[in-house]
């Protein structure tokens, strides 16, 4: 009953009287990006936004990268080698798509700088952050894991993360607001064997993810992250190469494959978009039936 009524209370602190019989009205609360999803055009869900993209020149960077410009938005794209760079730029350039691109490695302050900075120079705004860098040390038991590769990976996929967040936030702010996507995993729930570094730091970034979402959406700003299964990526490639591995993974998946990187980008084109104005502080599992919850 406690809680029936504090609920109440709550709720009863969003209404007010209205008109000459006292009828409730809902006050407005801060999200103005609402949208009925029946109303929204798919080919042009993202005009005329700018998204500033972290490791996006191949694999599932690189697909969202082309969804969004295919939806109307404005891509900075980055990675932390030019020609992977200048490949990619001139790759979706060709497909008449509206991107732009500099290399950034996220752990270098200058870089992170000089990527916000070419996404306000070329379009003098940022409405999307697609935080997607990440490290993970060589596949073995975490026992063997040294000092130095533990702290590099939870700097490059942890604290990076906060610090281009905190980049980005000022200029969100003066646009009223923003949507941002942080890039977790499947493991973040139920871990790889032998990854156990990249595996509890992805746990970290789905607290991450709740925290910033918090203290975020009184900015009418969104976060939420994206958890993506075993995927065919030149990143992962040491895991979906080893036989053994994938023969254990059988017994914890559900389709008994590998996603491909374009099976994420309608997820994440969704989560920038106005049709998940009411979805903050959420880490969305893709994960082919990967046994994460209950």
């Amino acid at each position: 009953m406690l809680s029936v009524v504090r609920g109440r209370r709550l709720f009863g602190s969003l209404i007010k009287a209205h008109g000459v019989h006292g009828q409730p009205t809902v006050v407005n609360l801060p999200f103005t990006h609402r949208l009925n999803s029946s109303a929204v055009d798919l080919n042009t869900a993202h005009a005329g936004k700018v998204a500033v993209m972290t490791a996006s020149t191949d694999g599932i960077g690189l697909a969202i990268a082309r969804r969004l410009a295919q939806q109307g938005a404005h891509v900075v794209l980055s990675s932390r080698r030019q020609e992977n760079v200048d490949k990619a730029v001139k790759q979706l350039k060709s497909e008449n798509l509206s991107v732009s691109g500099t290399i950034c490695n996220v752990t270098n302050e200058d870089h992170r700088k000089s990527l916000v900075e070419l996404a306000l120079e070329k379009h003098g705004r940022i409405d999307y952050l697609f935080s997607n860098a990440a490290t993970g040390p060589e596949f073995k038991n975490i026992f063997d894991t040294t000092e130095e590769e533990w702290n590099e990976t939870f700097h490059t996929n942890v604290t990076t993360t906060f610090l281009l967040v905190k980049q980005v936030l000022p200029h969100m702010q003066k646009l009223g607001g923003g949507s941002i996507v942080l890039t977790s995993s499947a493991v973040a729930y139920s871990f790889f064997p032998n990854l156990g570094p990249y595996n509890v730091s992805k746990t970290a970034l789905t607290g991450l993810t709740k925290i910033l979402a918090s203290e975020l959406y009184p900015m009418n700003i969104r976060l939420n992250s994206l958890a993506p299964g075993l995927t065919r990526t030149s990143f992962s490639t040491a895991v979906w190469t080893n036989e053994a591995f994938l023969k254990d993974l059988i017994k914890v998946h559900g389709f008994l494959r590998l996603a491909e990187p374009e099976e994420f980008a309608g997820i994440v084109s969704f989560l920038f978009s106005s049709d998940a104005s009411y979805l903050t502080g959420e880490t969305v599992v893709v994960g082919g039936g990967f046994k994460t919850r209950l």
